[in-house]
C-alpha cells in the first residue's frame, strides 16, 4: 500500500511542534545512543547499502525505555506519589519498570496472559508488579485504564501520547546525526505508532525528501487498515506472533502524523519474518524478536517489490526480547522455506 508524501506545502507546525518536544526530551539519563551499523551481507543480499539502527542494544533490549522515561520525568510530584500504571506486551512494560525503579514510582503493569515469560520476568527484576490479564493486548488495557481510574494512578500508554511518542522520536534524531550523507529511506516497525510518529515528525521536518516506510504484520496491520478507511479503525482480530506490534487499533496522537507524513506501509508474513531474523543474525550475531525484525523483513519486500537499488536504506531493528524456545519455531520455518 502506498500514500503519497505530503506535498511541500502541507502544514509543518504539528511537526515543528514535535521537534521541539524530541530535542528537548531527556532520555540519555536513561537511555544510549544506539549505533547506526553496516549491514554489509544484506547489503550485497538487497544491492543496497543497509544500515541497522540497533535499539535492541537498549539498556532494556528495545527502543520503547526513550518514550518510558520522557514521559514519567515529566511527571508533577502528586502523580509520582500516586504512581504508574500502564499495558504493554512487554517492551514498553520492561521500560516504565526502568524508567519508574530509577525515578522512585511505583509501577503496576498489566501484560496479556500469551507475553512471553522473557518480558514478564523483566518486569518483576526491575521491581515493577506485573499483572497478566486476557488473551491479548486489547484486553490488557481495558483493565489497565479501569485499574487507573480506580487507584487514581497515572496511565502511561505505549504508544498514544505526545511525551511517549517524543521520546521514541528520538531514535530519528540520531539516524539523521549518524547518517548525514545519501539517505533515501527509513524503515520503521509499526504497532500502535509512538515510533514512526516520533521518526516521521523529526525526519520530515529537516529531511522531507527520506522516505517513512512503516512495515506491519500481516495480523495486526491497524495502520494500513486506518489509512485505507481515511480514520482509525478497530481490528476485530490480532496475531499475536509479532506479540510486540500485536496491536487493533493505532494510536490517536501517532496518526495524526502518520496519515500526512508516512510515505509507504508495507505488510509483512510470518515466515518473511522468520526469514529476517536470520538474516539480521547472519550479518550482527544478535536475535531480534519478531516485531524487532520487521524493518528489515519489509525492506527485503519493498526492494523485490519496487526494483529498488543502490539506495542507503535504514531498518529499525527495535527489540530483542524473544524468549529462547521461540527460536526453534523460528529455525523450524526458515528450515522449511529453504527446503522449498
Amino acid at each position: 500500500m502506498s500514500t503519497p508524501t505530503a506535498p511541500a506545502t502541507s502544514d509543518t507546525r504539528l511537526l515543528e511542534h514535535y521537534v521541539k518536544k524530541i530535542l528537548a526530551a531527556p532520555v540519555y539519563d536513561l537511555a544510549v545512543r544506539t549505533p547506526l551499523q553496516a549491514a554489509p551481507a544484506l547489503s550485497a543480499l538487497l544491492g543496497n547499502q543497509v544500515l541497522l539502527k540497533r535499539e535492541d542494544l537498549q539498556p532494556t533490549f528495545s527502543f520503547k525505555v526513550r518514550g518510558a522515561y520522557n514521559k514519567l520525568v515529566q511527571l508533577r510530584d502528586a502523580q509520582r506519589t500516586q504512581g504508574v500504571i500502564t499495558a504493554s506486551a512487554g517492551n514498553h512494560a520492561q521500560g516504565v519498570a526502568l524508567a519508574a525503579r530509577e525515578l522512585g514510582i511505583k509501577a503496576r503493569i498489566v501484560m496479556p496472559c500469551s507475553t512471553p515469560d522473557l518480558k514478564v520476568q523483566g518486569v518483576r527484576s526491575r521491581g515493577a508488579e506485573a499483572v497478566l490479564h486476557g488473551p491479548s493486548f486489547p484486553f490488557a488495557l481495558a483493565h489497565a485504564l479501569a485499574l487507573a481510574e480506580a487507584s487514581g494512578g497515572t496511565f502511561v500508554s505505549p504508544f498514544d501520547d505526545p511525551d511517549v511518542i517524543a521520546g521514541q522520536g528520538t531514535v530519528g534524531m540520531e539516524i539523521l546525526r549518524q547518517q548525514q550523507g545519501p539517505l533515501h529511506a527509513i524503515f520503521v516497525p509499526v504497532g500502535g505508532g509512538g515510533l514512526i510518529a516520533g521518526i516521521a515528525a523529526y525526519v520530515k521536518y529537516l529531511r522531507p525528501e527520506v522516505r517513512i516506510i512503516g512495515v506491519e504484520a500481516e495480523g495486526s496491520s491497524c495502520l494500513l487498515a486506518a489509512l485505507r478507511a481515511g480514520e482509525r479503525v478497530v481490528l476485530p482480530s490480532v496475531d499475536g506472533f509479532a506479540d510486540g506490534t500485536a496491536v487493533a487499533q493505532i494510536g490517536a496522537y501517532g496518526f495524526e502524523i502518520c496519515r500526512d507524513w508516512v510515505d509507504d506501509v508495507i505488510t509483512v508474513s510470518n515466515d518473511e519474518l522468520c526469514s529476517a531474523i536470520k538474516l539480521i543474525y547472519d550479518d550482527t550475531r544478535s536475535i531480534t524478536e519478531p516485531s524487532g525484525a520487521l524493518a528489515v523483513a519489509g525492506m527485503r519486500r519493498f526492494v523485490v517489490q519496487r526494483g529498488v537499488q543502490g539506495q542507503t536504506l535504514v531498518a529499525v531493528n527495535s527489540g530483542a526480547n524473544i524468549n529462547f524456545d521461540s527460536l526453534r519455531y523460528v529455525a523450524d520455518r526458515v528450515g522449511a522455506q529453504l527446503a522449498v
